[in-house]
């Protein structure tokens, strides 16, 4: 709970660097960011040593909903209490599938609703996930636990499962593992005077799931049509709309503009990506970047170090076309890596549009847990938005049969 704390601290000097007219991505940079649009955020936190980026930006995603309609003090929602519950769901689903899809930390934005949907919600405060006295999250040892034991039952299922087939004590046991490491389920709690359920609580947040969509764009599939986001960690088998690639980053300007932030999955493997900097570019030239270091396997601290003049002063981007997008798609250089959460428009000096990006690998660089991200960077390694359906400009709703 300490880092956690220490973290929300931190939140006064962003908004106060943020108030200006003018910011920057670095203590040397001679970007000049203008602001467009900026929206309310709850603190950044730490995701820690999990796998759990999408869990965060959602729920960060979906507090900043909170703001919007109307509530200016949030309780922070638990993301592990999602984490948990999309474990049970995950597991389940891989038993009736013979094990034939994914297990694992990851997940996807729409993970969020069918939680909410099916198993409700608690704030952090109730289910913080931290347990024998833990001040940071580190999931490596449980999900190894987690992971084995499902493998046994599936290899059970496999060679040994007698004519009357699985007993009713597999999910207690699995239950027993999550509790072991998340902490209790939570079936009843009290939270600001009122006693509440899950499902209760998620009532009273007002939020109505089916208002969120997912847009990506890929020309694999038809334009302005629903597709099923080929994706490892898309265990729920959530869809999105496909759109048209510069419409990506229009939408996420009208969305913001219209007072709608943004959840943003994404590649965070590439060169030009840099937390430490502050920023995420294309820059023409790749091989200005020197890397050193290696990201971890979770995507879910500030990753290999990075140094090029491209993130100190604005230099050329590549062009980005649908058929590059594609290809990166294609061949497996774009890969579905980090789930992050976009608050903020701004342009740099030359007019480009840049993208303020709130992370969930804690606050240690410059912009306080936060990034600037070109539009050249959303529009090539973009895996998918999310966000509420009216921050779409009525010309795509059309399109989109909305």
């Amino acid at each position: 709970m300490k880092k956690i704390a220490l973290n929300i601290l931190f939140i006064g000097f962003f908004t106060v660097v943020n108030a200006q007219d003018t910011t920057t991505n670095s203590e040397k940079s001679e970007y000049k960011f203008t602001k467009v649009s900026l929206l309310d955020a709850t603190p950044v936190l730490s995701q820690g040593q999990t796998g759990t980026c999408w869990s965060f930006s959602a729920l960060s995603f979906f507090e900043s909903e909170l703001i919007r309609k109307g509530n200016k003090a949030p309780a922070i929602l638990s993301q592990m209490f999602i984490s948990r519950k999309a474990y049970e769901a995950k597991a389940e689903k891989n038993v009736r599938v013979d094990g034939k899809i994914n297990f694992s930390e990851g997940g996807a934005f729409h993970d969020i609703p069918y939680v909410i949907r099916n198993y409700g919600i608690v704030p952090q405060s109730v289910y913080t996930g931290l347990i024998n006295g833990n001040e940071e999250y580190n999931h490596a040892e449980m999900f190894s636990v987690l992971n084995g034991a499902l493998k046994g039952l599936l290899e059970y299922m496999k060679e040994d499962m007698d004519a009357d087939g699985l007993s009713a004590s597999w999910k207690p046991a699995l239950n027993g593992i999550l509790d072991a490491y998340f902490g209790a389920d939570v079936k009843e709690f009290d939270f600001n005077g009122k006693k509440y359920t899950p499902k209760s609580y998620a009532q009273s947040l007002n939020l109505n799931m089916d208002d969120y969509v997912s847009i990506t764009s890929f020309t694999n599939h038809s334009p302005y049509s629903k597709c099923f986001l080929a994706i490892s960690d898309n265990w729920a088998w959530g869809e999105s709309y496909n759109v048209e690639v510069n419409d990506l980053a229009d939408i996420a300007e009208n969305a913001l503009k219209t007072g709608y932030t943004l959840a943003w999955g994404a590649d965070v493997s590439e060169k030009g990506f840099s937390f430490r900097n502050g920023i995420a570019v294309v820059p023409e030239d790749a091989s200005t970047v020197e890397v050193s270091g290696r990201d971890n396997k979770n995507y879910s601290d500030a990753g290999a170090e990075k140094k090029s003049n491209a993130f100190i002063t604005p230099v050329k981007e590549l062009t980005i076309t649908a058929e590059l997008r594609q290809k990166g798609y294609d061949n497996k250089t774009t890969t579905d890596d980090h789930g992050m959460h976009i608050v903020g428009m701004y342009k740099d000096q030359n007019g480009t549009r840049f993208f303020l990006v709130k992370n969930s690998w804690g606050t240690s660089n410059f912009p306080k847990g936060y990034l600037y991200v070109s539009e050249n960077y959303l529009k090539y390694k973009t895996i998918n938005i999310y966000l509420h359906k009216d921050g779409i400009q009525s010309s795509i709703k059309k399109k989109l049969n909305f």
